[in-house]
């Protein structure tokens, strides 16, 4: 027999973000199948956490900056889908995967500049695009940007360049998508305090202490900062929310 739950294929959903994304889903009733890039046990952990919420989940290994591999990937995704979850197709695709740079522009190599590309454009592009045979008509795809796309602190050029594509590239999913009632969203978080960048924001007294100062509601982002709204783009309530950008950032530099 089908299932009939909604699922969620949640990119880097083992820490982090997209692991704060992943648990708020299936508190909202929602299945999960999300990705890891290495941290197997990490992942396994979150599907544990998840199951005991009463959800379906799994986990599959993913490099986002390996478009050669996101065939095999999806090969992978229909086989979990069916086995796993009972299921065809899943109806929410949030790509979260990242990875963070700190450098000057002037000190940018075309090295860490090609992985950005890789991991936070050129990565989700081609996941997108091979992730529509199995995307459900009326789903949803919600791309993770980041508050960097608005304003600037030095050392983020490389990085935020690529989430400005990406914000650009969700109205176009939007526009060419809406024939299938797929809606396309960005959700952009401020800073926030987990172990991206090396955990910079969360460890780094300093910086958390600036972070707030230019924060208006005068403090650091958490991960259920986040994860909730990415939650709520993916329920009923949100349906007529689309090509739009959602920033969570408490007032960053506003």
């Amino acid at each position: 027999m089908m299932s009939t739950n909604k699922i969620a294929l949640v990119t880097g959903g083992s820490r982090g973000l997209g692991k704060n994304m992943a648990l708020n889903l299936a508190q909202k009733g929602i299945d999960v199948l999300l990705t890891y890039h290495s941290q197997q046990a990490d992942a396994d952990a979150v599907v544990a956490e998840i199951r005991a919420l009463g959800r379906r989940a799994a986990a599959l290994p993913l490099d986002v900056a390996n478009a050669a591999g996101f065939d095999a990937f999806f090969a992978q995704v229909k086989t979990t889908l069916q086995q796993d979850f009972q299921a065809e197709r899943f109806q929410f695709l949030i790509n979260n995967a990242g990875t963070g740079l700190h450098a000057a522009f002037a000190e940018t190599t075309e090295a860490q500049f090609d992985e950005m590309v890789n991991v936070h454009l050129k990565g989700p592009f081609f996941l997108t695009q091979k992730a529509l045979p199995l995307l459900e008509d009326g789903g949803r795809i919600i791309n993770v940007s980041s508050g960097l796309a608005r304003f600037s602190l030095p050392g983020s050029s490389a990085y935020a360049s690529m989430k400005g594509a990406i914000e650009v590239l969700t109205r176009y999913q939007a526009k060419e998508l809406g024939a299938r009632g797929i809606a396309a969203n960005v959700v952009a978080p401020g800073a926030i305090a987990t172990d991206f960048s090396g955990g910079m924001v969360r460890d780094n007294a300093h910086v958390n202490a600036m972070v707030a100062g230019m924060t208006a509601l005068g403090r650091v982002g958490e991960p259920d900062d986040i994860g909730p709204i990415v939650a709520f783009l993916c329920t009923d309530e949100a349906r007529w929310i689309n090509a739009q950008r959602l920033e969570a950032s408490g007032g960053m530099q506003v």
